[in-house]
């Protein structure tokens, strides 16, 4: 999908050179500190047992391996690290955690980007139009699960019905598949050939229960918004706080990521603010003001009954500023 505003209408092309500059250090001191935080927290998960507090650090622990996702997703864009096989190496690791293969999420989110907001082309808007049922059933995580385990499992019987795979590239998501469930079986015998619940408390159960917290950054940031091709239409980001920030891999700047893909995480704040220099604020929302407001839409009517190339979920206080003038 072509965004029907000029690039060139934002950023000079020497600016352009500069916000794309990878660096090992600023991608590996994020990798660290996220990697260090969940082995911290999962220390003290294990302290924790046989205590009213193991509640407690197992949900920090799971918030922390569902928001490795925004590490995955960075990765796939190759621009965590200057030399790309770290990029890929840490991705397919990531995307072991996440049960969440890295190719066939590196193909399913460039088809996101090409054709974002696409009904028929978007690798992440091929679902029927919510309702508030579907929509609940969504953000809780039970259909999140259920679409990972079982895409997974079905891939790895050679069945692709996923339309933005193509069929040259079938062939490494099916070995991918297979590969992921063969480590995953292979985890399930020695657990349960040393009798140890580890798997289950230090991964699994964590990042299952605590789903809808990631699922706030994942639902906001195109729901709602126009489908016509203009990413400052059909792209919304995040308002929240340097800690959230830092836990989403800078991702609240979602605008400016979807504008310029190329551009690292740790320079999409610099980025964002020459975009609105130049073309004015973009949509923005709080994760809660945005639950709120598209609730109680969809509580009124389904996805499928508001205009294709309109915003339906805005928050109070109106849109974006305004918009660039055409070429």
């Amino acid at each position: 999908m072509e965004a029907s505003f000029s690039r060139r209408q934002l950023l000079t092309p020497a600016e352009l050179r500069g916000l794309t500059e990878r660096s090992d250090l600023r991608g590996g001191a994020q990798m660290a500190s996220h990697l260090g935080a969940i082995g911290l927290v999962a220390l003290l998960h294990a302290q924790a047992m046989g205590t009213g507090w193991v509640w407690l650090t197992g949900a920090a622990l799971g918030i922390l391996l569902n928001f490795l996702y925004a590490a995955q997703h960075e990765l796939s864009h190759a621009t965590v690290f200057k030399t790309r096989k770290l990029n890929e190496w840490f991705g397919r690791a990531i995307g072991f955690v996440q049960i969440f293969p890295r190719d066939y999420d590196q193909i399913m989110h460039f088809a996101h980007h090409q054709y974002t907001q696409d009904w028929e082309r978007d690798g992440e808007l091929v679902r029927e139009p919510y309702t508030l049922t579907s929509y609940l059933l969504w953000l809780s995580g039970v259909t999140y699960w259920r679409n990972r385990v079982f895409g997974v499992i079905r891939r790895a019987r050679g069945i692709i019905i996923e339309p933005y795979i193509r069929v040259e590239e079938e062939a490494k998501v099916i070995r991918e598949s297979r590969l992921h469930l063969m480590g995953y079986g292979g985890i399930a015998l020695v657990a349960l050939a040393l009798g140890s619940w580890v798997p289950l408390t230090f991964w699994l159960i964590p990042m299952i229960l605590t789903k809808p917290v990631h699922q706030l950054q994942n639902t906001i940031e195109h729901l709602g918004l126009s489908h016509e091709a203009d990413i400052l239409e059909n792209t919304r980001s995040t308002r929240t706080n340097a800690f959230f920030r830092w836990l989403c891999w800078q991702m609240p700047y979602h605008t400016a990521h979807h504008t310029f893909p190329a551009v690292p995480f740790w320079k999409l704040r610099d980025l964002n603010a020459k975009i609105e220099d130049k073309a004015g604020e973009v949509h923005r929302m709080g994760w809660i003001e945005f639950q709120i407001e598209v609730i109680a839409r969809l509580m009124a009517k389904d996805e499928s009954q508001y205009p294709m190339n309109e915003v339906w979920v805005l928050p109070s206080s109106g849109g974006r500023a305004r918009r660039l003038p055409a070429e």
